[in-house]
């Protein structure tokens, strides 16, 4: 075995460009990393070089532009790109949902539209579900739209957008009431919204803010932002798939395959962690021998190297039933609890075994450990995985009679 996290059975094609990818990650990221990451620094360099790759557009349709890949090929691109520096994959997650979305629901119109600029990420994606009083309760959404003539008006106020302020088209998902009376579930009466905006912060359209940077204990480089909507107006050729009503649905099949995309991210998290605790292992010395020949450390290491395994499987597994077309909300589910949650322990192992060095910034592990905790909440936190595992294991072990 020359490293952990093999994938069988994979084509020629996607063992080419995962190596493709792999070489542009220890070569272009994993150096510049930690100083950008420490500088909260954009890594353009890095973008520009994702998008000369075409990964930008890996699942985009080759009809518009893109690879036509499957959602397997792109989460262990995102795997390898998290290896090397987690907010670099947060950049890629955000703009595929969006043309995920845009390819699954969109009218004819607008994936003739959007999708060949997102392929060669002219057009860089962003999604908003997220408002700062909800959390995890989507059907608590305030925002608004009203109907006016050929247009909608916006207003309200959403949180951490992840591409925020880089991006130039943002799906927004709010409340509309248009044709939905009173009491109709919450669900039932919301849309996304296709918003296009200008790049930066400040009022980045009439009506449509972008306040600045979040500042985060992690996941940095990357622009996390808010958005504030008041009086925006976005034509009605602008409701993802035309019809007002669906948005939640939508929402939700994005955010489905974006919770593969985050297992993916805590597998390549851990994978790193693991070659650095490792590699430290074997060049730190205590009591005459190296600390990896403690039975202790050993121990550490077998632990580590058997939950990156067994991520990588789960997320492997959540991908395959996706791009078979059957349901995959319990395998996906099932993969970002058990990455995230792997991930965390994989990099506080690698931590301790750096000691006292594992504290110094000059050390990357200092920044994986700032980075993992953002894995525990991204796409839905832990307790809201295992209700949704709960409920599909209910479906399926459902007593008759």
């Amino acid at each position: 075995m020359s490293r952990l996290a093999q994938t069988p059975g994979l084509t020629e094609v996607q063992r080419e460009i995962l190596s493709t990818v792999r070489d542009f990650v220890d070569k272009e990221i994993i150096p510049v990393a930690t100083e950008l990451e420490h500088r909260d620094e954009y890594p353009q360099q890095i973008v520009d070089g994702l998008k000369e790759l075409g990964l930008f557009g890996l699942m985009i349709p080759e009809e518009y532009g893109g690879l036509g890949e499957s959602l397997l090929t792109y989460a262990l691109c995102v795997e390898e790109i998290a290896r090397g520096w987690m907010s670099v994959s947060g950049i890629i997650n955000t703009h595929f949902i969006v043309a995920y979305m845009l390819k699954q629901h969109g009218t004819q119109e607008q994936k003739e539209y959007f999708l060949p600029r997102m392929a060669a990420g002219e057009v860089r994606g962003a999604f908003s579900m997220s408002e700062p009083a909800l959390g995890s309760d989507v059907s608590a959404i305030t925002s608004k739209a009203v109907r006016d003539g050929d247009e909608y008006v916006l207003t309200g106020q959403k949180m951490w957008l992840t591409n925020g302020g880089t991006s130039n088209l943002v799906a927004v998902l709010v409340r509309s009431d248009e044709g939905h009376p009173d009491g109709t579930p919450p669900h039932r009466s919301m849309t996304t919204f296709l918003v296009e905006k200008e790049p930066g912060f400040g009022e980045v359209r009439p009506g449509l803010t972008i306040p600045g940077k979040i500042d985060k204990m992690g996941y940095k480089g990357v622009d996390t932002t808010e958005l504030i909507m008041d009086g925006l107006r976005i034509p009605a050729n602008r409701v993802l798939g035309g019809t007002t009503g669906r948005g939640f649905y939508q929402m939700m099949d994005g955010v489905e395959v974006g919770r593969v995309n985050v297992a993916a991210r805590g597998c390549g998290v851990a994978q790193r962690a693991f070659e650095l605790g490792v590699s430290y292992a074997q060049q730190r010395h205590t009591f005459g021998k190296q600390i990896a020949q403690h039975q202790a450390i050993q121990f550490k290491l077998a632990e580590m190297a058997t939950k990156v395994e067994a991520a990588h499987a789960m997320m492997v597994n959540a991908a395959r039933k996706k791009d078979s077309g059957e349901r995959n909300d319990l395998e996906a589910g099932m993969a970002k609890y058990l990455a995230s949650e792997y991930c965390k322990e994989v990099v506080e192992d690698a931590f301790r075994i750096h000691g006292g060095y594992g504290f110094s910034k000059e050390y990357e592990i200092e920044r994986l450990y700032r980075e993992a905790p953002m894995l525990l909440i991204g796409e839905g936190t832990a307790e809201i995985q295992k209700m949704i595992i709960g409920r599909r294991l209910l479906e399926e072990y459902r007593l008759q009679g």
